[in-house]
């Protein structure tokens, strides 16, 4: 699986991005994605993950109520939108992809992007 994400950028604070990831390499509608982020020095963690019909996503906590996750499986593509953004989201985010479903317990996926570069200014 192939993963190409972009719409990073620089952004002031409560500004807003949306963030897309076009996957290829698989049947699209058999794979959760998801986001993950990664913040300077610290360890990747878990942003949001759309279900394989997009009908339902999680969150973390962080996040929830300004990011929406969303996929369009007749594109093969899956969008973070990221609204009233705040200087502590500054991170890489990565789209990831994942077959077993066990992202959403907290595992690791199985595939990633190559990371796209969010700084939010204060």
């Amino acid at each position: 699986v192939q993963l190409q994400a972009s719409g990073g950028g620089l952004v002031q604070a409560g500004g807003y991005l949306r963030l897309s990831c076009a996957a290829s390499g698989d049947t699209f509608t058999s794979l959760l994605m998801g986001w993950f982020r990664q913040h300077p020095g610290k360890e990747r963690e878990r942003v949001a993950v759309v279900s394989w019909s997009g009908s339902d996503s999680y969150y973390s906590d962080s996040v929830e109520g300004r990011f929406t996750a969303s996929r369009d499986n007749a594109r093969n593509t899956i969008y973070l939108q990221m609204n009233n953004l705040k200087p502590e989201d500054t991170a890489v985010y990565y789209c990831v992809a994942d077959r077993s479903g066990r992202v959403l317990l907290g595992g690791q996926p199985d595939y990633w992007g190559q990371g796209t570069l969010v700084t939010v200014s204060s």
